[in-house]
């Protein structure tokens, strides 16, 4: 009976031992539970983590390949448009020689540039060269330019009147001609023989336009920009036309566009545009507009360049270049003309000095210009400026302040004009 408690106590602890190892097993059981669960928490947080980062970065992948393929879709869809807007340009430049890397060779190719217009004389840095040095490199620089041309041929101007303002000049090699108003003081027979030499040079050169023949009349002698320069035939207006046929006659009969100036008329005014805005509202005499509608009459006028000058009895507020009573109802409805109008520098100080950049450019085109000529020749030089008129134009056109029909009204006649050459 001695050993029944003994073994009752050692069965005790037994099971007591039994009791412990469960419970710690439990615990442990639990402890372990807990971290598993921490632990797939852990790396349920660090998958759901990087599943996030995965879902946003191909997320951003796939709005920027969305965001481009519509930039893309709306560049295309405004590119022709752009393209239109380029031919509507001239600009004047530094340099006389090019590459494919000179700022002119890719302006001409990124914004499908209408034209180019050369000089001799650099204005801003008051010397010389600017473009034009002698035959051969004149040569060589236009024919270049025409090789950067991107769809339709390069517009190559130049100012060769004759006299004082003639960019070619004699002592750099390039024939004589006269002044207007000496040759209209000699015979006709001379204004035949100077013009025909002066229109077979601008051939060999390979230039294609020039802005000439002047037809203002001489009603102010001393006007700075007309008279006091010699630029003017006459006061006559049926003299004027009459030269300023035979100066148009021999540049047709070597492949050379021209252009009639400046509309409608600045032959009476007493200040230059250059410097500043000739009001001639006391002036102006409307027989300033004979040449014009004899010339546009009888088909002898490739284009028209208008002149910056004010005359409130017509148009109150802008100058020529800029009011569409001048060019779409005296130019274009009074007088029928149908072919290129383009303005005279918009870098004048007549419209930089008055009128803002933008503002002037809006409303040239709006007024009727179809190409504006940006000159880089006056009192500042700017690499930018034909990408700022185009951008202007552009933005103008997408906020409804120039019509896209009126764009095109004038890229059809920029073609049209340039069909003249091929």
């Amino acid at each position: 009976m001695s050993k029944l408690p003994q073994k009752l106590k050692f069965l005790k602890k037994f099971a007591d031992a039994g009791v412990f190892a469960v419970k710690k097993a439990a615990a442990n059981s639990k402890k372990f539970m807990r971290a598993r669960w921490r632990r797939r928490k852990k790396i349920n947080k660090s998958a759901t983590v990087k599943a996030l980062a995965v879902f946003l970065f191909c997320s951003t992948l796939v709005f920027e390949y969305f965001h481009a393929e519509k930039i893309a879709r709306e560049e295309e869809a405004i590119r022709p448009l752009k393209e239109k807007i380029g031919q509507m340009l001239m600009l004047g430049f530094r340099g006389i020689a090019i590459d494919a890397n000179s700022d002119i060779a890719k302006t001409i190719g990124e914004l499908n540039l209408g034209g180019v217009i050369l000089f001799d004389y650099d204005a801003p840095s008051k010397s010389r060269p600017r473009n034009i040095v002698d035959r051969e490199q004149t040569k060589k620089l236009v024919a270049d330019l025409k090789g950067y041309a991107k769809n339709e041929p390069l517009l190559v101007a130049v100012d060769a009147e004759g006299g004082l303002i003639n960019r070619l000049k004699p002592s750099m090699g390039f024939s004589k001609i006269g002044s207007a108003q000496s040759l209209a003081e000699k015979s006709g027979l001379a204004a035949i023989n100077e013009y025909w030499t002066l229109a077979r040079q601008l051939a060999d050169l390979g230039f294609n336009i020039n802005f000439a023949p002047v037809v203002d009349l001489n009603l102010n002698p001393e006007s700075p920009a007309i008279g006091a320069l010699e630029r003017s035939y006459s006061d006559n207006p049926e003299t004027v036309a009459g030269y300023a046929r035979t100066l148009i006659a021999a540049h047709r009969a070597f492949g050379v566009l021209t252009a009639l100036k400046h509309f409608p008329g600045h032959g009476s005014a007493d200040a230059d545009s250059h410097l500043g805005l000739p009001d001639i509202t006391a002036s102006y005499e409307e027989q300033e507009l004979t040449p014009y509608a004899e010339l546009i009459g009888s088909g002898g006028a490739d284009s028209v360049m208008t002149a910056h000058v004010i005359n409130r009895n017509i148009d109150p507020e802008y100058p020529a270049t800029l009011s569409e009573k001048f060019i779409k109802e005296i130019l274009r409805q009074n007088l029928g003309f149908d072919g290129v109008v383009f303005s005279d520098d918009m870098q004048m100080g007549a419209i930089v000095d008055n009128y803002g950049f933008e503002d002037a450019i809006v409303r040239a085109i709006n007024a009727g210009c179809d190409v504006l000529i940006l000159s880089n020749n006056g009192a500042e030089y700017d690499d930018s400026v034909a990408r700022r008129a185009r951008d202007i134009i552009l933005q103008a056109v997408l906020d409804g302040q120039i019509s896209e029909s009126r764009i095109n009204e004038s890229y059809a006649r920029i073609i049209k004009l340039k069909e003249k050459l091929k």
